[in-house]
């Protein structure tokens, strides 16, 4: 053991002892990205850190069946975090895990470690993977209606607004759990809030969205109200995106996308273009893991604030990815901003194959396009076709088809979860496709 985890672990304990914690506990994700959690007391803490606990793997989404079903999962020392939405007294904290078989392999159906081989690969490569996310969601009254706190607009703000408070209040909550926030507003929609975390690499990113989901929701539950992550809740309305400004540094904390003589005048570098000609290439392949329920289509659509268009531009939001500008000049503000993914993704499953998609254009040493300077939701389907601009899938089963023949996306994720992911999404569809919607009895029922 290095001495490095051995301080990590002393001071797990040790906190733990300090600030008089009685619950641990431990996190991960199914392949679908739902949090799952179990808890250790103190007394078995010691143990868990160095021998990791075992759980039923049978009982877990896209993990083991029956017949492999032992699991352990070994908690990471650095993500060891008090929860600051539970009560000081007798405090609950939390500790992310990898897991793996009863062997000590690791686990082919754990998405954390999907993510860690390509930030491995990254590294081999002499590259840092950066994100800074933008996310967006709801507060409904509650669970049970569509019934918005506000009918506020983008960047509005009304003395007392409910929305407002829980959104203050959430900020509050998720930078005591460490969290950095940039800044955060009203968003379009009625209800609607966005924020955006600061940078960091994506393994911890990853964690930190996870986190910051479960405390949104917590925060609403305590304000008697509800907080929802669906990609598009209201018809008529923006749905919630989640958009990711994604960066590479060197080894030694160096901008690689900055390019001041670049002479598109983005100041992106080569690597840049690169990274940026990967994410346009395999952008059908890896949609599926970005955008992956039959609700996530509905926000794609045409008119809307989401993209469709497989392009690039330097301001154009109808463009898949938008070179941001607000610090032209600031090396360490080069970003490309990928605006397709939603929030109800795994966000370890979906760094890793937008950040996969990347790394294979620098790889492969692809050429990048022009970007898009018109409108393109001003033009029609004809010309966007002349243009030879291509779609991102349009539903769910257009997302299966490209993500079920790419190479990429199996050799990014695993047999394991790519076959799991091809198997359940390739389900959910059928059910939705056999299923017959309001929409459909308001418009036919009364007629035919």
């Amino acid at each position: 053991m290095s001495s490095i985890l051995q301080n990590d672990e002393q001071y797990v304990l040790r906190t733990v002892e300090e600030r008089g914690i009685h619950f641990i506990q431990f996190w991960f994700t199914d392949v679908l990205g739902n949090l799952k959690v179990f808890a250790a007391t103190p007394g078995e803490l010691e143990d868990a850190l160095t021998e990791g606990m075992g759980f039923d793997g049978s009982s877990v989404e896209g993990f083991s069946p029956v017949e492999e079903s032992d699991c352990v999962a070994y908690p990471d020392p650095e993500t060891f975090q008090i929860l600051p939405w539970r009560p000081k007294e007798l405090g609950v904290a939390r500790m992310f895990c990898d897991i793996k078989t009863t062997e000590g392999e690791t686990f082919s159906g754990d998405p954390r470690a999907a993510l860690r081989r390509v930030c491995e690969h990254a590294q081999d490569l002499g590259y840092i993977l950066n994100v800074a996310p933008t996310i967006e969601h709801f507060y409904f009254k509650d669970e049970e209606s569509l019934e918005p706190l506000d009918r506020d607009g983008y960047f509005d703000v009304l003395p007392l607004a409910d929305g407002d408070n829980l959104r203050r209040d959430t900020v509050l909550t998720v930078e005591k759990a460490g969290i950095p926030v940039q800044y955060s507003h009203h968003e379009a929609a009625p209800s609607q809030h966005e924020l955006t975390l600061r940078y960091s690499d994506a393994m911890s990113m990853a964690d930190e969205l996870m986190t910051y989901r479960l405390a949104v929701k917590e925060v609403a539950r305590a304000h008697d109200c509800y907080a929802s992550f669906m990609p598009k809740p209201l018809e008529g309305q923006d749905g919630n995106g989640l958009h990711l400004h994604l960066s590479l540094f060197d080894l030694d904390g160096e901008d690689l996308f900055h390019d001041v003589d670049d002479e598109t005048g983005s100041e992106l570098s080569v690597t840049a273009k690169r990274f940026l000609a990967g994410l346009l290439k395999y952008a059908p392949e890896y949609t599926l893991v970005t955008n992956q329920y039959v609700n996530s289509y509905k926000r794609l659509v045409r008119g809307s604030d989401a993209p469709q268009y497989i392009t690039w531009a330097k301001a154009n939001r109808a463009a898949l990815v938008r070179v941001p500008r607000f610090k032209p000049g600031k090396s360490l503000s080069s970003r490309l901003d990928l605006r397709s993914p939603d929030p109800a993704c795994n966000p370890y499953l979906a760094f890793a194959a937008v950040f996969a998609a990347g790394l294979a254009g620098i790889e492969e040493g692809l050429e990048l396009q022009p970007p898009e300077t018109d409108n393109l939701y001003a033009l029609d389907e004809a010309e966007v076709e002349a243009r030879g601009i291509k779609l991102l899938p349009t539903s769910l089963g257009e997302a299966i088809d490209a993500f079920e023949g790419s190479r990429l996306m199996r050799e990014t994720l695993g047999e394991h979860i790519f076959d799991f992911l091809v198997r359940t999404k390739r389900a959910e569809w059928e059910d939705y496709q056999r299923a017959v919607t309001s929409w459909e009895i308001d418009r036919y029922f009364s007629k035919l």
